[in-house]
């Protein structure tokens, strides 16, 4: 076939990215899966997501190895990708094939947004059966629907003041800014402020994850660049400012913005101006801005990652999304819906709970929130098509919650010996931080837990009393903080 022809077919197949630091895997992958797919390889986390923000559009699927270096023992890289996956493109389908199969890492892999599951060695006919069966469960499309034009499910308190706000400020010309935990459906409360909005809702909507591309490339894609303002740019070129006119601009994960590039980003949300990358020429932008972030923009602008002006500015009016563990019945209408529109889409009869089953998913608290929720019922309608699930096969599928007893704290003795110990330390001090010291006690209270279970991280979260989510999420912030820390004790 020639080569434009075979690039053509493989444009037509779906899109699969394979991520092992074995090269006679994702050969021998790349291998069993050509015929059907458009594959792409990456060996590490680094560049997967160089690939990612390479290509010209997200992969449908994604085939990931847990143990990717720099710790390939250990799973925490492949965790952490399985969130930078999803942060990049929000629509691909994660299938963990890793030879670290002990059922808490499967679980948990689940749980931060993984479709699926599977242990090396596969069976290839396993492997391209669960690729093609999750092909057949499509992106939602955000579809207006009667009962809900905007897919904001639920009845509950939460949800009945989250839809309040959308219409409070829908109309308004003022930045909004969406808060929430990843997989809370920030992107479908932003399509909610552009529909409720009668100014703007026939207008241009863009959305950008200023995430899914290299820093180098957010400017010129932001407010376009003139010809031959650098390598590439063979053309003149407007950008995502030029295009949204009078309409609307989601900037979606607003916390991974470049820091250099806030200030270009504040005057344009201060008064409109913006130049294009390579001219002089100001030129003026009409839209309004939403943005969104998973991030706590509070902590990250004390740590000096985010500009105090443009946090102030972007949040003129703020929208908290909440977590699906505060929707209370809400997660039994989310499967009903999931379950009815999955079952349409695969022709797979629907399943049913039992009652022991109900019940725990009645009390589970759904750490990975509706896109976790989302993912349980495609596997269940995928396992148990017409059938009732029984409670030990729900509970199969979900995370184990932190043990239900009382928190120990230090004890009156060691309390009053650890005020006395603050008392000591801030009488020799002039100076002090409360942040690092705070932030030093719970790192030292962290590897004391690790030491004690020999790096067993979900050992180690029932010692502390979390879940293995929180202890995963702060051991990934507590460097960055102490860090940032460290350095403004050192100003």
């Amino acid at each position: 076939m020639p080569e434009n022809s075979q690039a053509a077919a493989d444009r037509r197949k779906p899109s699969l990215i394979i991520v092992d630091d074995d090269p006679l895997i994702t050969e021998t992958l790349g291998y069993l899966l050509g015929a059907d797919y458009s594959v792409t390889t990456a060996a590490t986390r680094p560049e997967c997501i160089d690939r990612l923000r390479q290509a010209a559009e997200a992969p449908q699927l994604a085939l990931v190895d847990l143990g990717l270096p720099p710790l390939p023992h250990r799973p925490d890289e492949g965790f952490a990708l399985i969130t930078d996956l999803l942060a990049h493109a929000p629509q691909v389908k994660i299938v963990v094939l890793s030879g670290q199969n002990d059922e808490s890492n499967a679980r948990h892999a689940r749980t931060l947004g993984a479709a699926e599951f599977i242990a090396k060695p596969a069976d290839p006919s396993e492997l391209k059966r669960t690729l093609h069966d999750l092909l057949a469960f499509a992106p939602e499309q955000g579809a207006p629907a009667e009962e809900d034009p905007y897919s904001l499910i639920g009845e509950s308190l939460p949800m009945q003041k989250l839809r309040a706000q959308i219409r409070q400020y829908a109309d308004s010309p003022f930045p909004v800014l969406i808060e929430g935990e990843s997989g809370s459906g920030k992107e479908i409360v932003a399509r909610g402020c552009l529909h409720l909005g009668e100014a703007r809702r026939d207008k241009p909507y863009l959305a950008l994850n200023c995430a899914a591309i290299s820093p180098t490339l957010v400017e010129p894609t932001l407010f376009g660049h003139a010809k031959a303002a650098f390598t590439g740019a063979a053309a003149a070129k407007s950008g995502y400012f030029e295009d949204a006119a009078d309409g609307s601009l989601f900037l979606d994960e607003i916390g991974e913005l470049p820091l250099d590039l806030q200030p270009k980003l504040l005057r344009v949300l201060e008064n409109g101006e913006y130049q294009r990358v390579g001219e002089t020429q100001t030129r003026t932008a009409r839209c309004r801005v939403i943005a969104a972030t998973n991030r706590d923009l509070r902590k990250e602008l004390r740590a000096g990652r985010f500009r105090a002006d443009l946090y102030h500015r972007l949040s003129v009016f703020t929208i908290s999304v909440p977590p699906l563990r505060e929707m209370g019945h809400d997660r039994f209408l989310l499967l009903s819906h999931y379950r009815a529109l999955f079952s349409r889409q695969t022709g797979h009869s629907p399943f049913d709970l039992s009652d022991g089953a109900a019940r725990l998913w009645r009390d589970y608290h759904f750490p990975g929130n509706v896109r976790e929720l989302r993912n349980i019922v495609i596997r269940l309608l995928a396992k148990y098509p017409g059938s009732f699930v029984s409670e030990d096969a729900l509970r199969a599928e979900l995370e184990p919650q932190e043990e239900e007893h009382a928190p120990h704290a230090l004890p009156p003795q060691s309390a009053t010996e650890l005020a006395g110990l603050a008392l000591q330390h801030l009488q020799r001090r002039a100076r002090f931080s409360l942040d690092l010291t705070l932030h030093l006690w719970e790192q030292a209270y962290i590897d004391a837990a690790l030491r004690l279970t020999h790096g067993n991280v979900s050992q180690a979260a029932k010692l502390l009393g979390i879940n293995r989510t929180t202890l995963y999420n702060r051991m990934e912030t507590l460097a960055r903080e102490i860090s940032a820390a460290n350095q403004g004790e050192g100003r």
